[in-house]
């Protein structure tokens, strides 16, 4: 079964991935095509598709999903491994990002950081459920707030600060032998206008 979303965190997997001929050759295989099929819709030679499909099978980006006939031969069908692909802060080794340098948490820098981890992290651990044959429990919130001035923006800070940290001391159980470790990341940065975010949807 194809996933919805894949976390690429090998540099070899990132590599190939990140070609342009690749990328335009795995959003077509989104749904089953053979090689031919693939070349003749993107209108590019039949040997050059084959090679990078060869190179995206290497890298386990594409995989075999059956045969189809035509005419007088058997074409093999490929599909990629997922819908969409992330690129995780492992895939660059010594040069992905890390929070622990980063003093300052009000910084974009360790924001940054901190969704980075949160890529790596949940990545992984999509891969340890599936292959388990598990649901991995998730928690999102997300919103808007268009504060009316400096100020409100402060106080809303200082507030959801004190009522996360209460939260935190309510509910945290070192002591459970049976207990589910959760890392919570709350984070927050200037919305950017509607106009940009829609064109950044639509590619």
């Amino acid at each position: 079964m194809t996933a919805d979303y894949a976390v690429v965190e090998s540099t070899d997997q990132a590599a190939t991935l990140m070609d342009p001929m690749r990328l335009q050759i795995l959003a077509h295989l989104r749904e089953p095509e053979s090689a031919a099929g693939v070349a003749r819709a993107l209108g590019l030679p039949r040997q050059r598709v084959g090679y990078h499909i060869r190179e995206l099978e290497r890298a386990k980006l594409l995989r075999s999903v059956g045969e189809r006939r035509r005419g007088n031969y058997v074409e093999q069908l490929l599909q990629a491994t997922a819908t969409f692909y992330v690129v995780g802060p492992r895939a660059l080794g010594v040069m992905g990002v890390e929070a622990g340098p980063i003093r300052d948490r009000f910084s974009s820098a360790y924001l940054i950081a901190a969704a980075s981890r949160t890529i790596g992290d949940v990545g992984e651990l999509r891969e340890r459920a599936r292959a388990v044959g598990r649901q991995l429990p998730t928690l999102t919130l997300e919103g808007e707030v268009r504060f009316g001035s400096g100020e409100e923006q402060r106080a809303f800070a200082d507030e959801l600060t004190d009522t996360f940290a209460a939260l935190v001391a309510k509910y945290h159980d070192g002591a459970a032998e049976r207990g589910r470790r959760f890392r919570i990341v709350i984070s927050g940065h200037p919305a950017l206008p509607a106009d940009s975010a829609a064109a950044r949807s639509s590619r």
